[in-house]
């Protein structure tokens, strides 16, 4: 018996729509959730989330698939007159919080972007801060273009664009670290982001952490005191001057 050839056309069409359905499916940006983290260096409520939660929770629970990262160091730095910046920790903070604005804008890979942040803040709970250019060795970094925009006025430009970013929030924030999960800031809840981040997720990619029980953040707060750094609480006053940091 021969087939007619809009038979087989029609069959055509179906072993096409088939294969189309059982291609894995792939998920864009648009289906990721916008998690915003609003820090300083040398906060150590900053750095404890930073290493003890968030990377834990983007990077070995695998949420990181899921998650649009938009990580800002300014924090509470406060602006003073003849160019100065007030940061709350004093000027090491504000030199750490533009070393890591290089790095933001520098390192194309997030996680690589983010292991750097994560190895200078693990130098911060130590008190070991100043050995900050040890990370780019340990991690294989080359270090020339981080410290060219470091010493240079793109750095300064970016912390900037941060200052910005943090001072058109709406609500303002109040503290760090300050999370927001797809524009919904977390205030004194940000150690259940997981959670948050979860439930915001809308997309089809099947995430462990999301399906199991592992959204119970008590192992975070055993590690974090929920503590915060309040703003107008500086601990020195002392500026910081970049026109000096430009000259250096």
């Amino acid at each position: 018996m021969q087939v007619s050839r809009k038979a087989m056309a029609s069959l055509h069409k179906i072993l096409v729509l088939l294969f189309l359905l059982a291609m894995p499916k792939s998920h864009g940006v648009e289906d990721k959730v916008k998690v915003s983290l609003y820090y300083e260096a040398l906060c150590p409520y900053c750095a404890n989330f930073i290493v003890n939660q968030l990377g834990k929770a983007l990077f070995q629970w695998n949420l990181i698939s899921i998650v649009d990262l938009n990580m800002v160091p300014w924090g509470n730095t406060q602006f003073a007159p003849n160019n100065e910046w007030i940061c709350q920790h004093g000027p090491d903070e504000c030199e750490i919080d533009i070393v890591e604005a290089c790095a933001i804008d520098l390192l194309p890979q997030t996680g690589l972007r983010f292991k750097l942040i994560e190895c200078i803040e693990s130098l911060n709970l130590q008190g070991r801060h100043a050995e900050w250019k040890s990370c780019m060795n340990s991690l294989n970094i080359y270090p020339n273009p981080i410290m060219d925009c470091y010493q240079s006025r793109k750095g300064v430009d970016l912390e900037l664009k941060f200052a910005d970013e943090t001072l058109k929030l709406n609500p303002p924030h109040r503290f760090v670290p300050w999370v927001i999960v797809n524009n919904h800031p977390l205030r004194e809840d940000y150690q259940n982001f997981v959670g948050y981040i979860c439930k915001a997720y809308k997309g089809g990619n099947k995430i462990q952490a999301c399906q199991q029980h592992l959204l119970d953040t008590s192992s975070f707060k055993e590690a974090n005191s929920s503590g915060v750094c309040y703003r107008n609480e500086n601990e020195h006053t002392m500026p910081f001057s970049y026109n000096l940091q430009l000259n250096t």
